[in-house]
């Protein structure tokens, strides 16, 4: 019996620490250019923590991230992922999609990405800001840092294509992109991944090339997707992360 009592309680207290866990995540609620408001979530790692911005593939949804966000801030990381206008219910509700009543382009996405950008530099304009992007947004946060030098400590890109109208926009964007680039994508994507990343500027710029096997997008990193090969893509991306992190 009173081993039971003892079991019951250790077994309460995992409960309590997994619920509080959940909790860390706060929703915000951002407005881009045009008006559209864009909801997230943030997880927050404390004053003076860099700032991850992450960004979720065509037809999903911010909570793309969810499985991964408390790895990111048990690495010292905040994290912001949002629901942008392009997207749907892949990983849960796209409340920005639901709210305007369609998904929309990939390009008009964009304003959501400079919404992101503007409250982390508001949040703390001293930290480094890193990007991340999933399928369409990893082409996107390219042009996003081209149009924001020296407001972006580094970029991440899951799975980049030219999948914009423009099919060179990516690589014109690229060129001008010199600080930390990390791009993965799935497999049989090397191509895709490698031209782009040749035609970024950077000189500390890494393909990373999985053994275990890839995905596409940041699905990459979830065991749900790609239970062969999440851990060793997600040590992967922790390491490159661990350059901007603080004293």
């Amino acid at each position: 019996m009173q081993n039971l009592l003892i079991a019951t309680v250790i077994a309460l207290s995992i409960g309590m620490v997994i619920v509080d866990r959940q909790a860390m995540a706060e929703p915000v609620d951002l407005v881009a250019a045009d008006g559209t408001t864009v909801y997230g979530e943030v997880w927050s790692a404390g004053k003076g923590a860099p700032i991850l911005l992450a960004f979720h593939q065509a037809s999903s949804s911010h909570g793309e991230y969810a499985p991964l966000a408390e790895r990111f801030v048990a690495a010292g990381f905040t994290v912001l992922a949002i629901d942008q206008r392009s997207g749907g219910n892949l990983f849960g509700t796209n409340a920005t999609v639901e709210l305007r009543g369609a998904s929309s382009t990939y390009e008009s996405a964009l304003m959501d990405l400079e919404a992101a950008l503007s409250w982390a530099k508001t949040t703390d304009g001293s930290v480094p800001i890193v990007v991340m992007g999933s399928s369409y947004s990893a082409s996107l946060v390219f042009l996003l840092a081209a149009a924001h030098p020296g407001e972006i400590a580094g970029l991440a890109a899951f799975s980049p294509g030219e999948y914009l109208s423009d099919d060179h926009a990516v690589r014109r964007a690229a060129a001008k992109v010199n600080v930390p680039i990390f791009i993965t994508q799935g497999d049989g994507e090397q191509a895709n991944s490698g031209v782009i990343l040749a035609s970024a500027a950077s000189s500390a710029k890494a393909q990373f090339m999985p053994k275990s096997g890839g995905v596409h997008g940041a699905s990459t990193l979830r065991t749900d997707k790609n239970p062969r090969g999440a851990a060793e893509n997600l040590q992967a991306y922790l390491s490159f992360l661990s350059q901007f992190r603080r004293p």
